[in-house]
């Protein structure tokens, strides 16, 4: 059963229809009627954007078991299809079928720390029905219906099918998660900073970063020079005989000057003041919570990103804070090796598989073909997944070329149809950036807040396109492996009191009362088991999770 839904732009109510064919009907209590179906029938609801939607029903205390993304699922579509980047909304989606002039995309809605106060129950980013000029619930019904032939005719509609489950559910769960919030002691965090940084100051950095600031000075012999300015630094150093290119940590490690040790130093110091300082703690962080907006699918991998928080990128210092609830533990579970056992899977190169049907993929590889050399094996896979040709990695190619020709050859395949301008797709059928994009020249991890992940403009070559390619079909699909976990683990823990409350690329954290946790440690590992047999079937490759129970977050192994 799906029923589509439409809510009214000014107030709590709504209009239904199930789905193909239904009657549309009014509601003046929107949360209050999906409630009441979520009991009897529990349907797919299919609605323009799950931003639009959830996040009111949660706060109404309304719950939905599964969904169809419309925005999501174009988007998909738009990069299956060769169209990556174009207009993704409803309004866009059908002016598509009406052969209309296409309305682009509204900007993203600027992110909202804890305590904004919302005009009205549920308010949209795209047009309202009244002002769209059509009506919303008939433009869902034929859009829907639209994705629903598009997908049928798509390489492998299967798995492009549970692509668009799991990236509908995984924005249930974003929304979820932002409503629930990850526990945060703003008192620990507040002591913490104290540790490093000392008493914030009136005006100005913290006494930490005023001494380190001298100390940069006088070893460089220079006065006033602002150590946060990097193109200031390599003047500094210019002056002093040492000519570096920029002060990246790895740059200046390599560096014998009195002035790296107390530069490198402020460089962490001041991330963690301007990132996740106290002006962070009083934005984010309000009743014992911390509620940042999740962007499933926000970077081109169909990893995650999200919109002001900056809650994928929490140092593990200030992780100190995370501390579970009085009686309560945080399960956290990371999967290790992932990129390199998913390119085991997709490849289907048998010798590989059986290598990370071990726990140790590493230590399997090097018995097998390195001489018993771990590390010379994990040079190897991932210098064939990276694109890494030079130095230490070329022999250790050698050997992975000659034992494992077809995972090699995979990642190479891949390669040269990027070098060529062509497009590839992960194991489910997302799609890569064309080569005229802006993303041509960039790697797979851009700034991870949503609103500044534009990648830079630009020429590049169709090798640096190669390398993008190259990794794209794995980590692509290393990030709907985590997502079908997740949307597993979320049907999972239905019933119970454990809420997800952090995710992060391939590690999952659930917030649960003591009782509960090691049920809810054994539902995360099937769901892991579960998910490699969702997507790849019956392969010998295994997917292991470090799973901590932790009454603090930064004590998770």
């Amino acid at each position: 059963m799906h029923v589509a839904v439409a809510s009214d732009p000014d107030g709590p109510g709504g209009r239904l229809a199930d789905l193909p064919a239904g009657a549309p009907r009014h509601v003046p209590d929107l949360a209050a009627a999906i409630a009441e179906r979520e009991t009897t029938d529990q349907p797919r609801w299919v609605w323009p954007a799950t931003s639009e939607i959830y996040p009111a029903l949660l706060r109404a205390g309304v719950r939905v078991a599964r969904c169809h993304d419309l925005e999501l699922t174009e988007a998909l579509l738009l990069g299956h299809e060769g169209r990556w980047g174009a207009p993704r909304s409803l309004a866009a989606a059908r002016a598509r079928l009406h052969h209309l002039p296409v309305p682009a995309d509204p900007p993203p809605r600027q992110p909202e720390p804890p305590g904004f106060a919302q005009a009205a129950l549920f308010e949209t980013t795209s047009a309202p029905p009244s002002a769209a000029g059509f009506d919303v619930l008939q433009a869902i019904r034929e859009v829907y219906e639209d994705q629903q032939a598009r997908t049928a005719a798509t390489e492998h509609p299967g798995r492009f099918r549970l692509l668009i489950a799991a990236e509908s559910a995984g924005a249930l769960v974003g929304a979820e998660m932002g409503h629930a919030g990850l526990p945060w002691r703003a008192d620990v965090h507040d002591q913490l900073l104290r540790e490093l940084l000392g008493a914030p100051q009136p005006v100005g950095p913290p006494r930490r970063l005023a001494e380190l600031t001298a100390a940069i000075n006088d070893a460089l012999g220079m006065r006033g020079l602002h150590p946060d300015s990097p193109a200031e630094v390599v003047r500094a150093f210019a002056r002093n005989g040492v000519e570096i290119p920029n002060t990246r940590a790895w740059v200046l490690k390599r560096v014998d000057h009195p002035a790296v040790r107390p530069l490198i130093e402020y460089k962490e110091l001041y991330r963690i003041w301007t990132a996740h300082g106290w002006s962070w703690c009083d934005s984010w962080v309000k009743d014992g919570r911390f509620r940042p907006e999740y962007v499933p699918g926000g970077v081109v991998s169909g990893r995650w990103a999200t919109r002001g928080g900056g809650a994928l990128q929490v140092p593990k210092v200030v992780r100190r804070a995370v501390i579970a609830d009085p009686g309560w533990r945080f399960v956290v579970a990371d999967a290790g090796q992932l990129e390199p056992r998913v390119l085991a899977a997709v490849s289907g190169d048998r010798r590989l598989a059986a290598a990370a049907a071990a726990g140790d993929l590493y230590a399997a590889l090097a018995t097998d073909s390195f001489d018993g050399d771990r590390a010379k094996a994990k040079v190897a896979l991932l210098g064939a997944m990276y694109g890494q040709t030079g130095g230490a990695a070329v022999p250790a190619l050698a050997v992975l070329r000659k034992h494992y020709p077809v995972a090699f050859e995979f990642v190479e395949a891949a390669a040269r149809t990027g070098e060529a301008g062509g497009l590839v797709r992960s194991w489910l059928g997302r799609t890569c950036p064309p080569a005229a994009a802006a993303w041509r020249d960039a790697g797979l991890d851009p700034p991870e807040e949503a609103g500044s992940a534009e990648l830079p403009q630009g020429g590049a070559s169709g090798r640096a396109r190669g390398r993008f390619t190259r990794n794209f079909v794995v980590q692509a699909t290393a990030a709907e492996w985590a997502l079908v976990l997740l949307a597993t683990l979320r049907t999972a823990l239905e019933g119970s009191k454990a809420e997800l409350v952090l995710f992060v690329h391939d590690e999952v954290v659930v917030h649960c009362p003591e009782e509960e946790a090691a049920g809810v440690a054994e539902a995360v590992r099937a769901s892991a088991v579960q998910a490699g047999r969702l997507l790849f079937g019956d392969t010998a490759v295994r997917f292991p999770l470090d799973v901590s129970v932790v009454g603090a977050y930064a004590d998770a192994k």
